[in-house]
């Protein structure tokens, strides 16, 4: 009786093992994404942290100092983290929409005053505009629109190959992968378009660097980019996920650190 009972222990462990496997993977509701960023010499990694209506993400401002955005997909709400400085900004949907609508005026006076300028000083200001995320023209498209072309691999996913162009000029290359290729789906990415289009509202210049799930339009990319290739003037900057796992988060995850400061002058203190 008993060696009949150790045999089925035996086998029966395999089973039991798994089982707890997949509960404990489906108590981590969240998803942990690694990625390795290179432009030039420069390598960094850095992680993007996701739940169902709140998202983390660690980026690199233009002078090269690290900042942590994190969106609230629930409350319309993202804040721009300054570690070193120890300060952050907030910024609500309604303050979002404030500041579009002001560089969308912004951009209607500067064409306007681009029709009486010399063509070598109107291309100047066009390639200032362009540089900032600003249509050139009133008629140019302002997203940035995605065309297959051909498909590749990155790491273990084989991944189908983006061109994005902005104004006929393209900009970005992404290469993507179905959620399933992740062992995810699509709904685990959803607040990550949601995040996009808020911040694209910001900074439309940075939005395509954002890391998102693609949409259904035609003139957008499908699945889940595990690579971004981007170009800002003679520097190009080649984003790779290098792992993808479930997850659990503590509540802090989500939240500016205590004792930060913020920064009475909001986003329009940044120059824009």
């Amino acid at each position: 009786m008993k060696s009949m009972l150790k045999a089925v222990s035996l086998v029966a462990a395999p089973f039991v093992l798994a089982w707890s496997l997949q509960v404990s993977l489906q108590a981590a509701d969240g998803v942990l994404i690694t990625e390795k960023s290179t432009t030039g010499a420069k390598i960094e990694t850095r992680q993007i942290q996701i739940e169902r209506n709140r998202m983390r993400v660690e980026v690199t401002d233009p002078n090269g100092s690290p900042q942590t955005i994190i969106f609230d997909g629930a409350k319309q709400v993202l804040w721009i983290i300054d570690p070193a400085k120890k300060s952050y900004i907030e910024m609500t949907k309604a303050d979002a929409d404030a500041l579009a609508g002001q560089m969308s005026a912004a951009t209607t006076q500067m064409q306007e005053m681009m029709k009486n300028m010399p063509p070598d000083q109107r291309a100047q200001m066009e390639a200032m505009m362009r540089g900032r995320g600003m249509p050139a023209a009133p008629a140019a498209p302002s997203k940035t629109e995605y065309r297959k072309v051909g498909a590749d691999r990155v790491g273990k996913w084989a991944c189908d190959k983006y061109d994005g162009a902005l104004n006929n000029q393209k900009t970005t290359e992404v290469c993507t992968v179905a959620p399933s290729a992740l062992g995810l789906a699509a709904a685990d990415f959803e607040v990550s378009k949601q995040m996009s289009e808020f911040f694209g509202k910001l900074v439309p210049q940075g939005a395509d660097n954002m890391f998102k799930i693609g949409g259904a339009e035609p003139t957008e990319f499908s699945g889940i980019p595990v690579r971004r290739i981007s170009s800002v003037g003679q520097a190009q900057t080649v984003t790779e996920v290098t792992d993808v796992a479930r997850q659990t988060f503590p509540e802090s995850t989500f939240a500016v650190p205590a004792g930060f400061q913020k920064n009475a002058q909001g986003f329009g203190g940044r120059g824009r």
